[in-house]
């Protein structure tokens, strides 16, 4: 982590660090986040699950927290992942999140920008995420900020019973 943790995005926001007392509200937070995609019936996510995947003995996740005024109003999850061609890690933004009203005043992108630094700290050679492709708003956002879609892949995803079978 670079030596300065908290960035100031304005005299009243700030990006840090989640740590174990945020479990609850990175749960609400996943949770608006999965209402605003329409997926809030998907979320099995738990306190519990949550803790252990952030602060448990091998956390598999990090999460930095925008906050206005102390409170968190945004979340950035994210995780490393490794190119094989690159030969290094990559960082993986699983979810980018900003409650609604909070929208329009740049902590989207002070979260962004955060986590490209973090990212050029630890030596990875890229930052990548998924948007959902009716999530214009999303979309024009990040090719603002310099992203550019990968439209020759395509993402596959065996999980549930799926999962098993393939594992049996």
């Amino acid at each position: 982590m670079s030596e300065e943790r908290f960035q100031s995005v304005s005299a009243t926001t700030q990006i840090r660090p989640a740590t174990v007392g945020d479990v609850g509200v990175i749960l609400a937070l996943i949770r608006e986040l999965a209402e605003y995609e329409k997926l809030l019936h998907e979320v099995v996510a738990t306190e519990a699950l949550v803790h252990e995947s952030l602060f448990g003995p091998k956390p598999v996740a990090e999460c930095m927290l925008a906050c206005v005024n102390g409170s968190p109003v945004g979340f950035a999850l994210f995780f490393h992942n490794y190119s094989t061609f690159k030969g290094r890690a990559g960082l993986y933004l699983e979810d980018l999140f900003v409650r609604t009203e909070y929208r329009g005043h740049g902590i989207g992108e002070a979260l962004l920008r955060h986590l490209a630094r973090l990212a050029i700290e630890r030596g990875c050679a890229r930052m990548e995420w998924a948007v959902l492709d009716w999530n214009k708003r999303a979309i024009e956002f990040y090719e603002r900020m310099g992203a550019v879609g990968v439209h020759d892949w395509t993402v596959f995803r065996v999980s549930g019973e799926a999962l098993v079978r393939l594992g049996s």
